[in-house]
Order: structure tokens, then C-alpha cells, then sequence
């Protein structure tokens, strides 16, 4: 026996695991010669009358959290005269959200995970409902940061759960389109928060609290939506699982899904900050050098960023439709490829070109968004799902909460010639989010590159969830091993 071999077979099972995954990173990329590009439409036709329900009350409820989330960032200002503070002492509010939406995806993840998608979700959304309408009457700031913090917690419980409401019955030739256009409620979301702004803010006597109390209406809608539905397929399985064995089959579970997937946890919650350092990195400060740099009008800047949500909303369907046939690691590559040459137009633009600009960033970033609600399901343990893509989507947002503070904080040490008597000190932000940009899509395709895949795996409960591509070698390195020990 040569010395490689011999060298190969003394190796524990996981150092051939990392080294094949390594030297396999390049050549898992090709797509599949065997799977022709379906037409969107012939596969939006496979999902029953269930399964579309399902994906609709998935969609209703992550829309309208992303449209309470927006309410606070669109009326800031008003707000801030309101209860005689400053903007800055608002945009806390906004922090806050962002740091205590981790607790709520711990806290309803765990409870989605044992006890059903279903009541989980309801009680979030009542949530919503109160918390809504009590932003609406607080009379004091410290009042205002209670109402928000607690929000937060809420916010951060709904994603998981719709991801895996929307996609663990979802047919597998329609997991990448159905991800897509579920992760889009996102752009949706704004666009409603930018449209009911502008119709109750300013056309109503109590001003902003309206777009609050309007808000509070929705979730009542989405409540009755849930009731009338079931659990999923899946869920159902894993409780007929649970039934079978024991009392403590789900903690049993979750300890050997923490067990077994712990670098898998450890790899969603880094990818995840890159994420949403992208979106992040793109739109928070955007329609402030719009403003400020540029000197677009408040009608102006609120087209533009409406164009960009459009291109976002496109871009995650095409790219979430793709990622089926290409894989999921090879549709975020080429979209932050893509996205990295549109870097220079969409920070440099001056003229109505800027349109295109911002529509085909925006196409770019959330295209790569368009594959996450399933690229993290289908990395997730059946028994942990919710929780783990709830707690990895969040933590990731927690770790890009400053991203605005950082690009605001660089802009400093670029300031603009700003005109007498001009009481806005310019900064050249363009500059700053160009650098920026460049650096989130670059992080984004490495670790994307040497991150794994399991598009299309089996997504019952009970089915170990190992690395497709590495699933042969690492039964040939446990055996290797066990015949080297036994020699």
C-alpha cells in the first residue's frame, strides 16, 4: 500500500469531508445538463389549491412585517416634531427593532417548531395588531422606544415561519420561483409602507399615528387567513414522529440537529450578515445622497426608490426561478458578479439614467435575496427549521445594523463643497456606498463559493440534511476509518 493511500485512510471522516468539499467547490457549481429551463408558468401549475394557500398567508404576513417595519423610517421626521425629539432619537426606535428581533425568532421559532406553524404565526400577528396601534397613541419618547423594542421581538418571529409554511410542501421544481417571490413581500411591503404614507400622513388630522392605526387593520385580515388553514404536510409528519417514539422526541431532536448541523448554523448566520449588509448597504443611505448629494426633490426620491423596489421584486423572482436549474450557490454568484459592474451607474449616474441604475442594482442584490428563503431551509434540520431560519436571518441583520452609521460615518471624511448660507453639510455618500457595495458583493460570492448546497433534498422530517455533493465521500471515509482502526 502507497504512503498517499495509507496517509488518506488515517484520516478521521471529517478532515476528508473538509478537504473534498474544498477541492470541490469550483467544479459543484456546473449546473446539471439533465434539467431543462421550465417554463415559470407551467411551474407556478404544480402547486395544489393547498399549497398556494399556504404560500399566500406565508407572503401576506412577511409583506405586511416588512410594511410596519418601513412606517417608522418614512415618517421620522414627523415623529420626531411630534414628540420633541430629534430624528436621531427616533432612528433608535428603528435599532432597537433590529437588536431584539433575534429574541423573537428564538422565542417563536422553538414554539413553531413544537407546537405548528399555525398558532405560532396567529398570536405573532396579534402581536402586530397591538403594537400598531400602541405606536400610535404613545405620548412620550420613552414610551415610543417600548412599544418599538417590543415590536422587535415580534418582527423577528415571523420570517422562519413563513419560509417554512411557504416552502416545506412547496414541489420541488417550484421551490426556487416560490422563494423568490415569497422573499419579495419584502420590496412589497415598502412600497405599500411608501403608498399609505403618503395617502394618511399628511391628508389626515392625527398625521402620522394614522399610518400606525391603519397598519394595526391588516393583520386582523391575515389572522382569519391562518385559522381557516391546517398545519403543513411536513409538520404533520414530524408530529406523527414524535407520537411514535416519545414524550421528548422534539428535544431529542433538537439536541441531535445541534449536534449534527452546528456548521451549517455557524455558515447561514455568516452568509446572512453579508446579506444584509447588501440590502442594507444599498438602501438605507440611498435616499439620503439622493437628498442631500444630489438634491432630488421628496417626490423625486420617493419614484426612484419605488423604481428600485420594482427591480427588486423582478430580480428575486427571475433569480429564485433560476436557481432550480443552475442551483442556488451559482445564482448568488452570478447576481453579485453582475451586481459588483453596476456599482459605478447607480453611484455615479447623474442624469435619468439613475433609473436604470437603481432598478438593475436592485434587481442584482435581491435576485441573490430571491434564493435565501430556500437556500436556508434546505440547509436546516427538518426538526429546527423554523428556528434555525428565523435565528440565522436575524443574527445576520443584528450583525448589519450599523451598516447606514458605518457609510454615514465614512461620508464625514469626504465632504462636499456646500453652498452659503446651506444648513445640510454635503458629504459625497456616492463615493462611500460605491467602496462599500464592492466590498458586501465580493464577501458575499466567497463565502457563497465555499459554502454548500442541497438544492432539491428531501425536505421530510427525519432525513439527515447532509451536503449532497459530499454525501458519498463521507460514507467512503467512514468506512476507510473504521477498516484503518480495525487493521
Amino acid at each position: 500500500m502507497s504512503s498517499s493511500v495509507a496517509s488518506s485512510r488515517t484520516r478521521p471522516p471529517w478532515a476528508v469531508r473538509v478537504r473534498h468539499h474544498l477541492a470541490t467547490r469550483f467544479s459543484s457549481l456546473n449546473p446539471p445538463s439533465n434539467v431543462p429551463f421550465e417554463n415559470p408558468f407551467r411551474v407556478l401549475r404544480l402547486l395544489n389549491k393547498k399549497q398556494w394557500l399556504f404560500f399566500l398567508v406565508a407572503l401576506a404576513g412577511w409583506t405586511w412585517d416588512a410594511f410596519d417595519f418601513f412606517t417608522v423610517s418614512l415618517t421620522a421626521s414627523a415623529i420626531a416634531e411630534s414628540l420633541d425629539r430629534t430624528v436621531t432619537d427616533i432612528t433608535w426606535g428603528i435599532t432597537l427593532v433590529l437588536m431584539l428581533r433575534s429574541v423573537g425568532a428564538i422565542v417563536f421559532g422553538l414554539l413553531s417548531d413544537k407546537y405548528g406553524r399555525k398558532w405560532p404565526f396567529v398570536w405573532n400577528c396579534v402581536l402586530f395588531i397591538v403594537l400598531e396601534l400602541g405606536t400610535g397613541f404613545v405620548q412620550t419618547y420613552e414610551q415610543f422606544l417600548a412599544v418599538r423594542a417590543l415590536f422587535g421581538i415580534a418582527m423577528g418571529g415571523i420570517y422562519g415561519n413563513c419560509a417554512a409554511t411557504a416552502l416545506e410542501d412547496c414541489p420541488v421544481e417550484a421551490r426556487g420561483i416560490i422563494s423568490g417571490m415569497l422573499q419579495e413581500g419584502y420590496a412589497l411591503g415598502y412600497l405599500l409602507a411608501v403608498i399609505f404614507n403618503r395617502a394618511l400622513t399628511t391628508t389626515t388630522p392625527q398625521g402620522w399615528r394614522s399610518l400606525f392605526w391603519f397598519g394595526a387593520g391588516p393583520p386582523a385580515l391575515i389572522i382569519l387567513f391562518r385559522v381557516c388553514l391546517g398545519e403543513t404536510d411536513a409538520y404533520m409528519a414530524q408530529k406523527h414522529l414524535e407520537r411514535q417514539s416519545h414524550k421528548a422526541a422534539f428535544m431529542q431532536m433538537a439536541k441531535e440537529s445541534f449536534r449534527n448541523y452546528w456548521h451549517y448554523m455557524i455558515y447561514l448566520v455568516v452568509i446572512m450578515a453579508g446579506f444584509n449588509f447588501m440590502s442594507h448597504g444599498s438602501q438605507d443611505l440611498y435616499p439620503t445622497m439622493l437628498e442631500v448629494q444630489l438634491e432630488f426633490s421628496a417626490n423625486r426620491t420617493t419614484v426612484t426608490m419605488c423604481v428600485a423596489n420594482l427591480g427588486a421584486i423582478v430580480g428575486g423572482i427571475v433569480f429564485g426561478h433560476a436557481s432550480d436549474h443552475i442551483g442556488r450557490r451559482l445564482a448568488i454568484i452570478i447576481a453579485c458578479i453582475l451586481g459588483g459592474a453596476l456599482i459605478y451607474p447607480w453611484a455615479f449616474v447623474r442624469n435619468d439614467g439613475i433609473m436604470a441604475a437603481v432598478f438593475f442594482l436592485q434587481f442584482m442584490v435581491q435576485g441573490a435575496w430571491g434564493v435565501i428563503p430556500i437556500y436556508l431551509t434546505e440547509l436546516s434540520p427538518p426538526a429546527l427549521r423554523t428556528f434555525i431560519v428565523g435565528l440565522a436571518y436575524q443574527l445576520g441583520n443584528l450583525a448589519s445594523s450599523a451598516s447606514s452609521t458605518i457609510e454615514a460615518t465614512l461620508g464625514t471624511h469626504f465632504p462636499l463643497e456646500t453652498q452659503a448660507g446651506a444648513s445640510v453639510q454635503r458629504y459625497d455618500y456616492a463615493k462611500v456606498m460605491a467602496i462599500f457595495m464592492g466590498c458586501v458583493f465580493g464577501f458575499v460570492l466567497v463565502v457563497t463559493l465555499f459554502g454548500p448546497e442541497n438544492r432539491s433534498v428531501d425536505l421530510s422530517v427525519g432525513k439527515k440534511q447532509v451536503d449532497y455533493e459530499d454525501a458519498d465521500v463521507e460514507k467512503n471515509a467512514l468506512a476507510q476509518h473504521q477498516e484503518t482502526r480495525l487493521v
